[in-house]
C-alpha cells in the first residue's frame, strides 16, 4: 500500500513568515522518503472546522506548481479540485500543464464542490446539487476529450467549447483521473463511468468501505467496466503515529478490499517532523501489505 500526504493545514506557529519553508520541508522530506502522492486543498477560504476564513490557504493549482519545482518524484494533486472553481476547458490545460512540467507527475482529483460561503465570499456561482453534478459530468467528459486526439467542439447543457485544443498534451495518454466523494447514486457512479480512481473517507473500521466498494463494483457492472481498474485510494482522519501498530493493522484490512493508496493529514504544529517519522517509522512498514 502506499501512502499519501494531504497538506490541509497551514496554521501552524508562525505561519506569517514561515509557511513556505513548512510546506516546502514537508514536500521534500516526504519526497525523498518514499511518499507516493502529496495533495494541498482546492479551497479559496479554509474550512470552517479549521479556523474557516480567518485563516490561511492557498490557490491549490499555483501551490502544486511551485511543488512540482522542489520535488522530483512524488505525484502531485488537490483534495480535491471543485467543480465550480474553474471553467472544464481551462482547467483541463491547467492540469495539463503541471503535468508536463512536473513530468508526469500530475492528478486531477475532482468532486462536485460543496463550500458555499467561500463562492458567495468573492462572488463565485454555486449552482445547485442537482446542478453540479450535471456540471461535474460535462467537465469529465471535457478533459477527457481534451486529452485526445478529437480538438472539435463540445455542445453540453452547461458548457460549449468551439475548439478542445491542448497543446502540449499530457505526458502521458491523459492525467490520471480522481473522483473524491462517497455518494452512492451520483458519485459512485461517476467514478465508474469515467474515473481511474477514487477516494473515500475512512477510519479505524473498513466496514463502511467495504459497503461502497460494493456499490461501485455495482455501478461498473451497470456500465460494463472492469471494476478492478479503478484505483481505491482513501483519506484517513486519525492521525497514524498515535498508534501505528493500530493504523497499519486497519490498513491491513483496507488492503484487502483492494485499496492501494492511503492519505494522512499531518496534526501537528511541526509537519516536517511529523512527516520524518511517518516516513521513518510507517511508510517501510504500509509497502509490505
Amino acid at each position: 500500500m502506499d501512502l499519501g500526504i494531504h497538506y490541509a493545514n497551514f496554521s501552524h506557529p508562525q505561519w506569517e513568515t514561515r509557511l513556505a519553508d513548512r510546506l516546502t520541508g514537508t514536500a521534500r522530506i516526504a519526497d525523498e522518503g518514499g511518499v507516493a502522492l502529496f495533495t494541498v486543498m482546492d479551497h479559496y477560504f479554509q474550512m470552517e472546522m479549521l479556523g474557516g476564513p480567518p485563516e490561511p490557504m492557498l490557490e491549490g493549482y499555483t501551490t502544486l506548481g511551485y511543488l512540482a519545482g522542489v520535488t522530483e518524484r512524488i505525484d502531485l494533486g488537490l483534495l480535491v479540485t471543485g467543480v465550480t472553481y474553474r471553467h472544464p476547458g481551462l482547467l483541463a490545460k491547467i492540469v495539463t500543464t503541471l503535468d508536463v512540467l512536473s513530468r508526469g507527475r500530475a492528478w486531477l482529483n475532482i468532486g462536485a464542490a460543496w463550500y458555499d460561503r467561500e463562492h458567495e465570499g468573492l462572488g463565485v456561482p454555486y449552482p445547485p446539487t442537482a446542478e453540479r453534478f450535471e456540471r461535474l459530468e460535462e467537465t469529465l467528459r471535457i478533459v477527457r476529450q481534451m486529452w485526445s486526439d478529437d480538438d472539435g467542439p463540445f455542445e453540453g447543457e452547461h458548457y460549449r467549447l468551439a475548439e478542445t485544443v491542448n497543446v502540449p498534451q499530457p505526458t502521458r495518454d491523459r492525467v490520471p483521473v480522481l473522483i473524491g466523494g462517497t455518494g452512492e447514486r451520483k458519485t459512485l457512479r461517476l467514478v465508474a463511468q469515467y474515473a481511474d480512481a477514487c477516494n473515500i473517507f475512512a477510519g479505524d473500521d473498513p466496514a463502511e468501505m467495504a459497503h461502497k466498494l460494493e456499490v461501485l463494483r455495482g455501478h461498473c457492472d451497470d456500465v460494463g467496466r472492469d471494476y478492478d481498474e479503478i484505483r481505491k485510494t482513501i483519506l484517513y482522519m486519525n492521525d497514524p503515529l498515535a498508534d501505528a501498530d493500530a493504523f497499519l493493522k486497519a490498513m491491513e484490512s483496507y488492503a484487502g478490499l483492494g485499496v492501494s493508496l492511503v492519505a494522512t493529514m499531518p496534526p501537528t504544529d511541526d509537519p516536517e517532523a511529523w512527516t520524518t517519522s511517518l516516513v521513518s517509522d510507517v511508510v517501510p512498514r504500509l509497502r509490505d501489505l
